[in-house]
């Protein structure tokens, strides 16, 4: 057990079976974010607090929302984060939200969404593939509080020679990724075109959307993607990389941005 817990950690008592031994664990901390624009309240998403200011502004810039800024509110509410955006289509935002989350959504459907709110990715970026075959190492040396838990997701963000820039972790895989455009978008470096985002799991059709609408040409993961997924990719001129492992991948679009 570590000494020192990140902010994102909490310990709980256990008992371990078979001994039935008590003991102190460490847990990811799970709590709900308010996100508000001007004063109304736009969505609620479960996260691990820390960086909430990111995740409300990558949050809101994947969903097409034109953010200014982040902050506490006025009163500092607990678990509350207020947004300054221009002028947007609220009841737009809204059902979007709504058809998100619906298990009944139609691919293509969600395919022409995309390509309504963001552009096809143009970067011409071309790295080696053995940078993108290292980065998960590189992501979860770099995994601070699910090196304690295990269970958090990360995002990390890097330079085209594989350089880490930016890691966020998560409950919500989601979450890691919004976290990490949000730091973008403060440091000024929207569009990603000459970067590399690393996923610690799966890939599912919004992780995509994120990327493309972070302007993100390479996308690689741990784990598989989904074939709405791979779909949306395709579409929208992104380099899909699943299964990164042990020095391999799989390529499923663009592969013309990996040499050997």
């Amino acid at each position: 057990m570590v000494d020192s817990l990140p902010s994102a950690v909490e310990r709980v008592e256990i008992v371990r079976l078979p001994e039935r031994e008590r003991r102190l664990d460490a847990v990811a901390v799970e709590e709900p974010l308010e996100i508000r624009v001007e004063g109304t309240p736009l969505a609620v998403t479960m996260r691990t607090p820390g960086h909430d200011e990111e995740l409300a502004l990558g949050f809101c810039l994947s969903e097409g929302i034109p953010a200014v800024s982040a902050a506490p509110t006025a009163d500092f509410a607990a678990n509350t984060i207020e947004l300054r955006a221009a002028a947007f289509d609220r009841a737009r935002v809204q059902r979007s939200f709504y058809t998100s989350s619906s298990c009944g959504v139609c691919g293509k459907g969600a395919l022409e969404a995309v390509a309504l709110e963001a552009p096809r990715v143009s970067s011409r970026l071309i790295v080696p593939s053995a940078i993108i075959a290292g980065l998960p190492g590189v992501l979860r040396a770099s995994q601070e509080a699910f090196a304690a838990t295990g269970g958090l997701h990360a995002t990390g963000l890097f330079d085209a020679e594989g350089s880490l820039l930016c890691l966020r972790e998560d409950v919500g895989r989601h979450n890691a990724l919004d976290k990490v455009v949000g730091w973008a978008f403060l440091a000024g470096r929207l569009p990603l075109s000459e970067a590399i985002l690393c996923l610690s799991g799966r890939i599912s059709f919004e992780l995509v959307q994120k990327a493309v609408a972070a302007g993100c040409p390479i996308l690689a993961a741990v784990g598989a993607p989904s074939s709405l997924a791979i779909a949306l990719a395709r579409d929208r001129c992104v380099t899909l990389c699943g299964f990164v492992r042990d020095g391999h991948l799989n390529l499923y679009s663009e592969p013309w941005r990996l040499r050997d």
